[in-house]
């Protein structure tokens, strides 16, 4: 009898631990319970990939969309928007499963979480904007191989909560949707002078006489910026001027 009372508490020890292990997979850990969800560490999720830590000046990731879908600001707004929601919510499923996804086989489910999310978000965007989908055409798929999510897979979602996870991925898309917009305004705008397929610059006429705004003075919009190799220099002087104001980036 008093051997069974002795065992009680051990078994209730065991019970409680494998209850918090439970709730660790599903939602926070215990540190992360203590933590509050706007403190200076989850912030710092969303902030740094913003400056210090951007996944395609810092990181040197996802370079190839940031070339060939920045023409026009419009497709790489919904680009920004369609890999946030693909990295919040992969990052959240992959973190919640990290404990039950046997190491030899993560890459495998990794793009499978991948594939399914980048597939619903094509979806969408045919049902709400196909148009915009028909420019974006492969690339939207290319998101299931983009290093960027992949990466962040791998060095964040796999070690880290799912609140935490969650906060990283918005984090390092509004990072990488950042550098795209920055991008694709300078290059629709001094290439077309167009935004949003708005005159901005003025009205080109076929005289300098039938032309509006910096057009009439002669302004000729600048077709290298139309060119993929337009978007490498674009992306060249960002990180010239992120690293002129923060020497810290600069390598030694």
């Amino acid at each position: 009898m008093a051997q069974e009372i002795k065992n009680k508490p051990e078994q209730s020890a065991e019970v409680t631990k494998e209850e918090k292990k439970n709730a660790m997979i599903l939602f926070l850990s215990d540190s992360e319970e203590r933590e509050h969800f706007l403190s200076k560490a989850n912030r710092k999720l969303l902030t740094d990939p913003l400056d210090d830590d951007n996944p395609i000046t810092v990181q040197v990731l996802g370079i190839c969309s940031a070339l060939a879908i920045t023409v026009q600001l419009e497709p790489a707004i919904v680009m920004a928007i369609a890999v946030m929601a693909v990295m919040a919510f992969s990052n959240m499923i992959i973190s919640a499963m990290r404990n039950m996804i046997p190491n030899r086989i993560r890459i495998i489910v990794q793009l499978v979480v991948v594939a399914s999310l980048v597939a619903l978000v094509d979806q969408v965007l045919r049902a709400y904007a196909y148009d915009v989908s028909k420019q974006l055409s492969v690339f939207i798929g290319l998101i299931i191989t983009n290093c960027i999510v992949m990466g962040r897979l791998e060095a964040f979602a796999l070690g880290n909560g799912v609140y935490k996870s969650f906060l990283d991925g918005i984090g390092n898309a509004a990072g990488y949707g950042l550098i795209l917009i920055i991008v694709a305004f300078f290059r629709e705008l001094l290439g077309a002078g167009k935004l949003f397929g708005y005159e901005i610059l003025g009205h080109k006429g076929a005289t300098l006489a039938e032309s509006t705004g910096l057009y009439s003075f002669g302004y000729e919009n600048n077709g290298l910026m139309l060119l993929s190799p337009m978007a490498l220099i674009v992306v060249g002087v960002i990180i010239w001027v992120q690293r002129s104001r923060n020497r810290k980036l600069i390598e030694a």
